[in-house]
């Protein structure tokens, strides 16, 4: 079926009260691996490419044009997304490749010149109809703003939203990127305060150390893109491994990356089921701040 862009993806899953699984894709089997578990299941999913991981593969647009070819080809909703880009330069290459959403970075800088930079490449990133997530917080970097000790003001963040136009805000509340163990600590509170100040969904960055049962009662508090990279990293690493010491005179790339990819396409379509369920409604305690 045709490109489908993050925004519609985002907004059905909001008014629904359900997750958007957004999945980074750092090979091909990643990529084949989200698209079938997505079929599998028949729900949408974002396919994501970091800036990390475009360095790796030497630029953007080899990894690029397999993901939207994938999206292309498959039988269900998939969008493709440009995670945590600090370059402006490499948020304008996502847009002429086709990209239907970036997120732009510029956590990292003060406030006001964060407001100004990111206004200036959602003005870019709409005139291609192009969907932009932005992120929101006073230390930078990926163990800055989403240190489990730091925080998203709801007022501040309101007032983000409104001076820079974009159309999706991750926020911190009590998540860790690259997180190996899901004990991560949500402020559940806070999640309910972010949803009702603003207009845009929310979006959950390292929800790879969140429980299930966390991530069901985020989407409840009002959360939708739900990123996750690390936890399905580990699963098709274990796998790898497992087969390795299994055939310890493999040679064949393709054997043991069809372990990997096979286990990461389970684990995808229970995660996708996990999230595409209506989640239960916050009760009065959760509501409170924490």
């Amino acid at each position: 079926m045709p490109l489908v862009g993050t925004g519609p993806l985002a907004s059905t899953a909001a008014a629904e009260e359900r997750g958007l699984g957004a999945f980074n894709v750092i090979q091909l089997e990643h990529i084949t691996a989200i698209v079938a578990a997505a079929e599998d299941v028949v729900a949408p999913v974002v396919l994501q490419i970091s800036e990390n991981t475009a360095h790796y593969h030497g630029g953007l647009r080899p990894l690029a044009v397999a993901a939207l070819a994938a999206a292309e080809a498959a039988s269900v909703p998939v969008s493709v997304h440009l995670d945590h880009a600090t370059s402006p330069m490499l948020v304008r290459e996502a847009v002429a490749l086709g990209i239907p959403s970036v997120m732009y970075d510029a956590s990292t800088l003060p406030y006001d010149a964060n407001v100004s930079a990111t206004a200036a490449l959602v003005e870019h990133c709409h005139g291609a109809s192009v969907w932009v997530e932005a992120e929101l917080g006073e230390v930078g970097g990926k163990d800055g703003v989403h240190a489990p000790g730091v925080r998203t003001d709801p007022a501040q963040a309101a007032a983000f939203v409104d001076a820079t136009g974009v159309d999706g805000l991750a926020v911190a509340v009590g998540t860790s990127h690259a997180m190996v163990v899901r004990d991560a600590a949500l402020d559940f509170g806070l999640i309910s305060a972010l949803r009702a100040e603003l207009p845009v969904p929310l979006v959950l960055h390292g929800s790879s150390g969140v429980s299930d049962a966390d991530l069901t009662r985020a989407i409840g508090h009002g959360m939708t893109k739900i990123n996750i990279s690390t936890h399905l990293n580990a699963t098709f690493t274990g796998a790898v491994r497992s087969d390795l010491l299994a055939r310890p005179r493999s040679v064949d790339p393709r054997r043991y990356l069809a372990a990997g990819r096979a286990a990461m396409r389970n684990e995808v379509a229970r995660l996708l089921r996990l999230l595409g369920s209506r989640a239960a409604q916050p009760t009065v305690a959760d509501r409170m701040p924490g």
